[in-house]
């Protein structure tokens, strides 16, 4: 299920690994959806080498199997975005020696499409079923942006999945932005738009998204990376693929009314807010930690709705030191938290 380390012709996704890459690139099946996975870290065994059997009715590992330790970082991007978000991050944590996998989620990237429905549901299983292959490999810490922030929380409230921690980064459902609530409104602009008889030319669409997209994921739009705007606005090309998103969009914000059971978020849970978020506003990953108790907080007024694209240095740090105190015994994962945030670090 890993991609091999030498040159080879691109997959469908029109992706390639190669040797000076330390990423890792593969095709693989989570809960029926095909999808790509990025992956960094030492090479897992074959597959064959941890699947597990069975004795006299008892689950067992595969005879020289050595039992996993290290923890392993699953990243989850957010809404119209794709694993490529992490690639800054995930070379960081490859020159690291930190194993890490991150996943185009279904329906984006070069993930096969939702199906039609509510879009949580299917979400879930998905989820789950990255976090069940590799909590074979290790001990799963899961980080999540946005609609990652989201999955990574609602897996967090499942107690029957092998995570020992959470990193949410501008989780969506709290205390939303102006232009998340617009969506959800669906005020009479947005409705005139999606009906118009007469479609907005291509080239039209393309250019008002190089322009838009900036401004919403960084910090600083003028600092913003050429090929993560162009990856982007390729999710624009025309003005049909733009009314589909906005639609998706709105179911999206609908099911968030009723996405969290809160209380049920047991394992260390780091809140990541980002000051200069045009996105999600810092007011929410406020509340998030206060309906969390035991949860940290961690501010940083200089990061926008996507810090992995603004400081990944500062964020494969901060995984790093997150994922190594959640794989040890709860006492100690908290303790390491608090020190991870101190409850607030100014930028």
């Amino acid at each position: 299920m890993t991609a091999s380390q030498r040159p080879e012709p691109a997959d469908p996704g029109g992706r390639t690994t190669t040797d000076a890459d330390p990423i890792r690139v593969s095709f693989r099946r989570y809960a029926g959806v095909r999808t790509r996975v990025l992956e960094v870290g030492p090479q897992p065994p074959a597959p064959a080498d941890r699947t597990p059997r069975r004795v006299l009715g008892k689950r067992a590992t595969t005879r020289g199997q050595a039992k996993p330790t290290a923890p392993r970082l699953v990243l989850l991007h957010g809404y119209c975005d794709s694993a490529d978000t992490w690639r800054p991050v995930l070379e960081l944590l490859a020159a690291a020696g930190v194993p890490a996998v991150a996943v185009d989620l279904p329906g984006f990237g070069d993930a096969q499409p939702l199906r039609p429905g509510p879009m949580l549901p299917q979400l879930d299983a998905f989820t789950a079923a990255v976090i069940k292959e590799q909590a074979v490999l290790g001990t799963v810490v899961l980080a999540g942006n946005s609609l990652g922030g989201t999955m990574s929380l609602r897996a967090a409230e499942n107690h029957r999945l092998p995570v020992s921690g959470v990193v949410s980064i501008a989780a969506p459902g709290f205390v939303d932005s102006w232009l998340i609530r617009t969506v959800a409104r669906y005020p009479l602009p947005l409705r005139m738009y999606s009906a118009l008889p007469l479609p907005i030319p291509g080239f039209l669409v393309r250019a008002v998204a190089e322009q838009v997209v900036p401004r919403l994921l960084y910090a600083d739009s003028t600092a913003a990376d050429a090929d993560q705007v162009r990856r982007f606005t390729a999710l624009f090309p025309d003005y049909r693929s733009t009314t589909t998103r906005l639609e998706q969009a709105r179911q999206l914000v609908e099911e968030l009314a009723n996405a969290y059971r809160l209380e049920e978020v047991r394992i260390p849970l780091l809140v990541v807010v980002c000051g200069k978020d045009k996105l999600v506003s810092a007011a929410s990953g406020r509340q998030l930690h206060a309906l969390v108790p035991h949860s940290r907080l961690m501010v940083r007024e200089d990061w926008g709705h996507c810090p992995q694209l603004d400081d990944p240095v500062e964020i494969s740090e901060l995984l790093t030191y997150f994922s190594a105190g959640a794989s040890r015994p709860s006492k100690i994962a908290a303790r390491v938290a608090a020190e991870v945030s101190e409850d607030t670090v100014a930028g």
